[in-house]
């Protein structure tokens, strides 16, 4: 018997935990180095990335750091979904042939930028025609991968064209928090759920049962 909860929290997982969708702005970080690519590299270059996710304003916040580059900065992007969460290689997702305004051709910089995610422009075209052809398809897969640990935004410089420094990005504390009260939360609106009669149930709560 397969049990389906019809609530007011959709759900999102993150290597199993529950996270629910109502929190609006969701927060990832990455540590970008050479050692992180895939192949990994000697590069000395270093740098941090931020992203918020704000499911509800539909906009990704994307802050970077670097330094310490051998090569000259070419562009940046988010790639995803990799195979396994935290490694592997993935096609671009977000803006081609890089994020807009990113800094080129130095070896240190920042970047501070949000981007309209119901905007076509925002997202790689092959990535948007593969989710559905639309802005929303895009989104919601990305979320989902984001989520997964299967994301990583990478720096591409012109001595390693395929990335010089790149970093996975993994939910920060507040993010995680998040993700556990939405998983015990689904957990009390389940167990209540079983306990209920089909005459005791309030209309709020709508259990859809399928074998």
């Amino acid at each position: 018997m397969i049990r389906i909860f019809r609530i007011a929290v959709p759900v999102v997982s993150f290597m199993g935990v529950a996270a629910p969708s109502m929190a609006a702005m969701l927060s990832y970080s990455g540590s970008l180095s050479g050692p992180n690519e895939s192949p990994p590299n000697s590069s000395p270059g270093i740098g941090t990335a931020q992203v918020d996710y704000d499911d509800a304003a539909h906009t990704l916040r994307v802050q970077v750091t670097f330094s310490g580059l051998e090569g000259v900065t070419t562009s940046a992007h988010i790639h995803g979904p990799t195979a396994t969460a935290g490694t592997g290689t993935a096609s671009v997702i977000t803006t081609t042939p890089t994020f807009a305004g990113f800094p080129v051709s130095v070896s240190s910089g920042t970047y501070d930028h949000t981007l309209d995610l119901t905007q076509a422009s925002s997202w790689n075209a092959s990535y948007l025609t593969a989710n559905g052809g639309t802005p929303a398809g895009a989104e919601a897969a990305f979320a989902a991968a984001l989520a997964e640990g299967k994301t990583y935004l990478n720096i591409h410089s012109s001595l390693y064209g395929s990335g010089e420094i790149r970093g996975f990005l993994v939910p920060e504390p507040a993010t995680l928090v998040l993700a556990v009260i939405g998983g015990l939360s689904l957990f009390r609106r389940r167990q209540t759920c079983r306990r209920m009669t089909p005459e005791r149930r309030p209309p709020a709560v709508r259990c859809l049962f399928f074998s």
